[in-house]
């Protein structure tokens, strides 16, 4: 017997979702890069953790390498939004790289608090995924100070010289929940553990985290558009799960969505990552369009218009080396 469509099939699209200005900033530092010097453009990891972007990115010339040794010598390279350590400068500097950094501003201040709290000779318990690109590079700002702590579990096996001298910082693109159980438990272990000047979470993760907050426990399906590699993508399933939702999955695109997964739905909750292009969003709202779910509602729950500036970088010509 076939299942019966329900009558009635709707749609919650979270509002904000997609880009935000530090990942527009970086994707645009490519493509103004590529304008104003030409193809081939080198880019240190993948300049936003999306596959769709990297690969329009590379149909127009950008050639994205793993290390900077992988850059011919003295070619143009631009820094990931995750950030670099200085490690990776001094790197850049040997091979006579002219680099422009499109590290995220918010990524940049986590950088400068740990350069400030190691030279007030703190211990610096650095909340986040190990291997994550952005974790490396605040971790490098400050390698004899910074301990990983990678959620509630890894704190046990933390050990600080003085428990009196010691601050939380943390990846920018963490679950707000989960970092704050592990504040609460590196707390109960160091009382006089230091919050860092501003929450470190970065608006972008936190509103898109409201965002789908609102719309899961009214969902019977969540969909979160964003590729398997972005920290806040993933994070955002597990929040909708957390928030109420039935089921949520992540798709990289609409070719990813299994018909399956909408037997019986009659309402699909929508969102995208941080470094999801909108274009991917409208797919997927087409693919359920022809399943029934036309009935297409946007519910905003924060406002949001930031904007950061260009790098200085790119307004200057790099193949002109500076002359003392």
């Amino acid at each position: 017997m076939t299942a019966e469509i329900p009558t009635t099939r709707r749609v919650l699209v979270a509002r904000p979702r997609g880009y935000c200005a530090g990942v527009d900033r970086a994707v645009v530092t490519v493509e103004k890069a590529l304008e104003q010097y030409g193809a081939p453009i080198y880019v240190r990891k993948q300049i936003v953790h999306n596959t769709h972007v990297v690969r329009t990115l590379e149909k127009r010339g950008a050639i994205f390498v793993d290390e900077t040794e992988d850059v011919p010598e003295g070619a143009i390279v631009v820094f990931s939004a995750h950030g670099v350590s200085p490690a990776v400068h001094e790197q850049a500097a040997r091979r006579s790289l002219k680099t422009i950094d499109a590290t995220c501003p918010l990524v940049t201040k986590v950088h400068n608090e740990a350069k400030r709290f190691a030279a007030k000779d703190y211990d610096i318990l650095l909340i986040g995924h190990e291997g994550h690109e952005e974790v490396e590079g605040t971790a490098g700002e400050a390698p004899g100070h910074i301990q990983l702590v990678d959620g509630p579990d890894g704190v046990a096996k933390v050990e600080v010289r003085d428990p009196s001298r010691v601050v939380w910082l943390s990846q920018t693109t963490l679950s707000v929940d989960e970092t704050k159980q592990t504040v609460a438990a590196l707390r109960d272990r160091f009382p006089d553990l230091i919050d860092p000047p501003s929450d470190d979470i970065c608006y972008a993760t936190q509103n898109r985290q409201v965002a789908v907050k609102e719309i899961a426990a009214d969902s019977d399906l969540v969909i979160v558009v964003g590729s398997n590699n972005s920290s806040n993508s993933k994070r955002l399933v597990e929040v909708a799960k957390d928030a109420g939702a039935s089921a949520a999955y992540l798709v990289d695109d609409a070719s990813y969505i299994e018909d399956s997964w909408l037997t019986d739905v009659t309402t699909v909750g929508v969102t995208s990552g941080a470094s999801v292009p909108e274009e991917l969003v409208e797919g997927v709202l087409a693919k359920l369009a022809t399943h029934g779910f036309t009935d297409v509602q946007e519910v905003e729950s924060v406002p949001e218009h930031m904007r950061f500036a260009l790098p200085h970088e790119l307004r200057k010509d790099l193949r002109t080396p500076t002359v003392a």
